[in-house]
């Protein structure tokens, strides 16, 4: 009996667990479709969001990580990189959203900052503790910035494999010749620009790094446990960038 009653309270201890797991996976999800959209929808404020655009289907939230962090979420229910729905034509364009929202980096940072120390990341299914599509905005790492500018040269409108490893990881690049990202899906570019990512994009993380008169796209995807694919690895939440 005593057995048994063990078993039973590890089965029940596992249940919890698990439950618990999931419901914290859903907390921007609960955030966005119980908090940020109905006080937009009867009061006309956004909190606990700093934005909500009913029309154009997407919240942009402080993330509590950070100083100058926030998160761009969509309105509709939405997993991640993973989901169908990211690339249907009639799906809003996130990553347009995200980069406008970079002003609210810089109002946090004191500053209006050069384009290319600020940064948008998705990490992969993998990579991520949250079940609600998010794109993390903020500040880049110095490094990163360093890197980037240069091997600049290197960086051409064909996906290729940057020179060096960034936060210890392989990278794919690809410039955008385009001073913003109304007419860029970059989650198009990663399902028809790399061979077999659009029929499995869990495994991807993309950044988009702010150029001097454009973008550049970075692309890698998760191995196993020492690379689990998030992006937001070359992000600074402490903005040093910013100092």
């Amino acid at each position: 009996m005593a057995r048994y009653l063990l078993t039973l309270l590890l089965v029940l201890l596992a249940v919890t667990a698990a439950r618990s797991a999931t419901a914290d996976a859903d907390a921007l999800w609960y955030i966005v479709n119980e908090q940020c959209v109905p006080d937009q929808q009867q009061f006309q404020s956004p909190k606990p969001c700093e934005l909500v655009d009913l029309a154009a289907g997407y919240v942009v939230l402080k993330d509590r990580v950070g100083a100058t962090q926030f998160l761009v979420m969509p309105t509709a229910r939405i997993s991640g990189i993973e989901s169908p729905e990211i690339l249907a034509p009639a799906t809003p364009n996130y990553w347009e959203a995200a980069w406008q929202a970079r002003r609210f980096v810089e109002t946090r940072a004191g500053r209006v900052l050069p384009r290319d120390t600020i940064s948008l990341a998705i990490n992969s299914a993998r990579g991520r503790t949250q079940n609600q599509l998010h794109i993390h905005i903020d500040c880049t790492r110095l490094e990163a910035i360093a890197a980037l500018r240069e091997h600049a040269g290197a960086i051409g409108p064909a996906w290729a494999p940057f020179p060096v490893k960034l936060s210890g990881h392989d990278y794919l690049a690809l410039r955008i010749d385009q001073p913003d990202l109304a007419q860029t899906n970059p989650f198009v570019l990663l399902a028809d620009g790399i061979t077999g990512a659009r029929a499995d994009m869990a495994p991807y993380t993309l950044v988009v790094v702010g150029a001097p008169t454009g973008f550049v796209l970075l692309a890698s995807r998760a191995t196993g446990i020492t690379h689990r694919g998030s992006g937001e690895e070359l992000q600074d939440h402490a903005c040093a960038a910013a100092h």
